[in-house]
């Protein structure tokens, strides 16, 4: 059976924004999904959640599709690269970057910390960069080259990035009205399914809003 469902993440990959965005694939998975539709616009966030996000969709007994519907920066790229469809509106764009870290103020380090710290960043880096290459078909060199500059992509340039393209098409059509989860920046989910089923007393039911008060949708 074709079943379809759509995840809109309009959020950083934050330890809270991603088990809510677990929960929705799960709960996907569970109804026996054969489509996710994964619209994003991110900013990007932890390397250690958004690979682990990445690899989950790449793992799971369904086709992914992935749209960035604004702007998919940093790690939010490698969540985009898990879908078999990669799609992007006309006015979108994309941000590779080499990976930060921040020392607090009154962080006291050795060299062993420090050198642990460093090739903690060089690991990451190589695997954000593996993960492009993989789907792009672009050089490992040449990803890890275009991360260390920083590159913004346009989805003209998305489309021509590797003899894949990290963007396979670009569409405007995003959402047709099925089953969707809205994911906020805080983890609270919102979930619409159209045509809800009748309650005891016939009225239709409320679309499930997780962890919010549902008379904040209206």
């Amino acid at each position: 059976m074709t079943k379809h469902i759509w995840i809109r993440f309009m959020a950083p990959v934050l330890p809270q924004t991603t088990h809510a965005l677990f929960t929705c694939i799960d709960n996907a998975v569970k109804d026996r999904c054969s489509h996710i539709h994964l619209l994003l616009s991110s900013g990007g966030g932890s390397v250690f959640h958004g690979i682990a996000v990445y690899n989950y969709l790449k793992g799971i007994n369904a086709e992914v599709i992935t749209y960035n519907f604004g702007s998919v920066d940093s790690i939010a790229t490698v969540v985009f690269c898990a879908g078999k469809e990669r799609l992007c509106v006309p006015h979108s764009s994309f941000l590779i970057h080499p990976i930060t870290t921040q020392f607090s103020n009154q962080e006291v380090l050795r060299e062993k910390d420090v050198e642990e710290r460093v090739k903690s960043i060089q690991i990451d880096t190589e695997k954000i960069a593996k993960i492009i290459a993989d789907t792009t078909g672009k050089t490992l060199k040449k990803v890890e080259k275009d991360m260390a500059n920083s590159t913004v992509l346009n989805p003209q340039e998305g489309m021509n990035y590797g003899k894949n393209g990290l963007v396979t098409g670009v569409s405007s059509n995003l959402y047709d009205g099925g089953e969707l989860y809205a994911i906020y920046e805080n983890g609270q989910i919102f979930h619409y399914v159209p045509n809800p089923a009748v309650t005891a007393n016939g009225t239709p039911a409320k679309p499930t809003l997780y962890n919010m008060p549902i008379e904040n949708n209206k």
